[in-house]
Parts: C-alpha cells; structure tokens; sequence
C-alpha cells in the first residue's frame, strides 16, 4: 500500500475513534457537554448549539465555496489561463452585510442570556459561599447552618429539587471560581465582593464541583459535591444538621450568625463564565 494511503487510513481510524469515544454517555447529541440539570443550563446549552449551527453552517459554505472555485476555475491548461477578475461591488457588499447580521444575531441571544442569568427574584433559600485556601463553606443564611469542608475532606451542599436557590459567593483569601458541573455555570469568587446568582435545580441527585480559578498550591483539593433532593428529605435532612451544629459533636457542621443577606456592593462586580 502506498504511503499516503498507508497514512490516510491511520487519519480515518483515529478520527473515528475520537468521535465513537466523545459520544459516550450521551454527551455527542450534546457536543461534549454534561447534561444540564438547572432551568439556567439549558438556557446556556440552547444558545451553545445556536453558535455552534451557525459556525457549522458558515464553515461549510465556505468550504464549499473554496472547493468549487479551485474546481470550477481552474487552469485547465498551459497555454489559457481562467477568467482574472478584479472586485464585485454587490457581493462584496453582501458578505460584508451578512456577518455583521450573524454575530448581531448571536450577540442578541448571548446578552439576553446573560441577564436571564443575572435577574433575580425572591428566593426563599439563600446560601453563602465561601471559597477558602483550601475548601470551601456552605452557609444557610436563612436557617442559622454552616457546612465546613476541609483539604481531603470536600462538604456536600444538600438543596431542594425545585426550589430557587440564591448563591452569595465571597473568598477572605485569593480569587477562586465556584463551578458545578451539570449547572453549565460559574462564577468567580472575589475576595472583597459579593457575588451572586440563582439556580433552580429540577433533577435529583448527587453533583460534583470543584474550584476552576488556580488559587494556590493545593487547588486540585478545593472539590465539592452538590446533593439536590425532595423538599421532604431536605426538611429532615436540615433539621439534623441543626442538631449537630448546636451540639458542637461534627466539626462539619457549626452554627451560622452571620447577616440573613450579605451585604452587595454597589456597581457591577459579577464576574462570569458560561
């Protein structure tokens, strides 16, 4: 077998090995993507397959383009070369016209996304986290709970299915970033800011997270799991943790004192990643 085609087939099989492997568990009908288990996820994934056809759709016109003018036009023999032209006025006017329409388009769904992200209503679960060298600390700011982890040993978040949940994050050391991975959402946290948003998490189970903002020599340790569970399992979950904090006999749990809202500064601090 010649060598190009020797190559050309080792080309193939690994590309289809890459594609078969990036399709486990469902995640090729999502490009690669968890399964997102927030209202505010799926909103994110809807504007990521939005760009992601429209990247498609422009790359093989293009290609296509490009094929048919090096096929159509080309030298077909020593002594004729193709027709030389210089500029089309009306379709240079088009395809400057139609990418300016493109990304007006994609920036009108990606600002109205945003904001969706960052409007608030009244949430009846407020919880404040804190991003520490080296884990991280839950507290429910409207039950009187803090939930403390420590390296080697990550704290688990226990929230309702259904419920809108409001996070305030805060850091009393260096920059970290709090990310759940099926929410399709993070955001930084700040030493000296507040940042916030809101989530309503409508599938049960058990999510992991991790801090995504290298903070320091013990990063990798900065991990975290989400528990979402019914409203009544929650409720009983909540009141023995209550129980162990005041008792004082689980260092993971301690009593919280702390204001039923922090406190947010003026202007737009809100650092993002979607």
């Amino acid at each position: 077998m010649p060598v190009r085609r020797r190559t050309l087939t080792r080309v193939l099989g690994l590309a289809l090995i890459a594609i078969a492997a990036s399709g486990c568990k469902g995640q090729w009908s999502r490009v690669g993507f968890p399964a997102p288990v927030t209202k505010e996820g799926r909103n994110t994934l809807n504007v990521w397959y939005g760009s992601l056809t429209t990247a498609a759709i422009v790359g093989g016109f293009v290609i296509l383009l490009i094929l048919w003018s090096a096929l159509w036009y080309r030298r077909r023999s020593q002594d004729q070369l193709p027709r030389q032209v210089r500029y089309n006025l009306p379709i240079e006017v088009l395809y400057t016209l139609i990418p300016v329409v493109i990304v007006s388009v994609l920036f009108y769904f990606t600002a109205k996304n945003e904001n969706d992200e960052d409007h608030f209503a009244n949430s009846k679960l407020n919880v404040g986290v804190v991003g520490f060298q080296w884990s991280w600390q839950f507290n429910y700011l409207n039950d009187g709970l803090s939930v403390t982890g420590r390296p080697g040993e990550p704290p688990q978040l226990v929230v309702p299915v259904g419920e809108h949940i409001r996070f305030y994050e805060t850091s009393p050391d260096v920059i970290h970033a709090w990310w759940v991975i099926p929410f399709l959402f993070k955001r930084d946290v700040i030493p000296g800011r507040v940042n916030s948003f809101a989530v309503t998490i409508d599938k049960p189970g058990i999510f992991k997270g991790k801090c995504t903002e290298y903070c320091g020599v013990d990063h990798d340790r900065m991990l975290f799991t989400v528990r979402a569970v019914d409203q009544a399992t929650y409720q009983r979950w909540l009141a023995a943790a209550k129980q162990l904090a005041a008792s004082g006999n689980d260092a993971r749990f301690s009593v919280y004192n702390g204001p039923a809202v922090p406190h947010e500064p003026t202007g737009n601090n809100q650092r993002s990643h979607q």
